[in-house]
């Protein structure tokens, strides 16, 4: 496959859309025309790359009209990947064509648009929410895996609690911690460091012993 196999469908497409169209216009891989309005240029890759995006944004001092143009493949892996393009490209206010090799169709999936996020106020507040829980600053930037939230946190003292006073109830554990949702924590038994004894009634098992004496 080569860049040059995306041209004659690219070249198509916007003929279709009243564009003259041309290719390898000054540096650009393909330049499109139609009176009255700024110049449209298409960037031509055989896969979505760093490169591409470098192309894109490179033209983009000569017109607001750039789009960039892969090949589309096939299979889940491709749609996961198209979707973070997309989301990319949005930010960048790059527009996004895939071209079906096998007969020339051509999909715009993203117009080049100056770039509007959408906040989802939820996020906001959940991001708040651990921020306010969780105590001290127990995580290194960058960790992966293995990171201490607040929810980690609140299960660990209410197993410091029962290592230390042996089993108790729920209220109890709550009262004592200040974990409120303690009767629910060890119910649920995320970690494995609890266990119902009794109704109502939780202890901490071997596991949740040895994350209290590693904390």
């Amino acid at each position: 496959m080569r860049e040059t196999d995306l041209y004659a469908p690219i070249k198509t497409f916007l003929e279709g859309q009243d564009y003259e169209v041309k290719a390898e216009v000054a540096a650009a891989d393909v330049v499109a025309c139609r009176a009255g309005e700024d110049p449209l240029i298409v960037e031509l890759k055989t896969t979505f790359s760093l490169a591409l995006i470098h192309q894109g944004i490179e033209r983009q001092k000569i017109t607001d009209a750039v789009y960039i143009a892969v090949p589309r493949g096939k299979g889940k892996g491709f749609q996961a990947s198209l979707k973070s393009i997309k989301t990319l490209c949005r930010r960048l206010g790059l527009g996004l064509l895939t071209v079906r090799l096998n007969d020339g169709y051509v999909e715009p999936h993203v117009d080049p648009a100056p770039y509007q996020p959408r906040r989802t106020a939820w996020r906001k507040t959940r991001l708040l929410r651990e921020f306010a829980k969780r105590e001290g600053d127990p995580n290194i930037g960058g960790t992966r895996g293995g990171i201490v939230t607040a929810y980690r946190q609140d299960a660990l003292r209410c197993a410091q609690h029962l290592a230390t006073s042996g089993p108790c109830k729920g209220a109890h554990v709550a009262k004592e911690t200040g974990v409120e949702k303690a009767t629910r924590m060890m119910s649920i038994n995320h970690y494995g460091w609890f266990e119902r004894v009794e109704k109502g009634i939780y202890d901490v098992t071997e596991k949740g012993r040895q994350a209290v004496t590693a904390n």
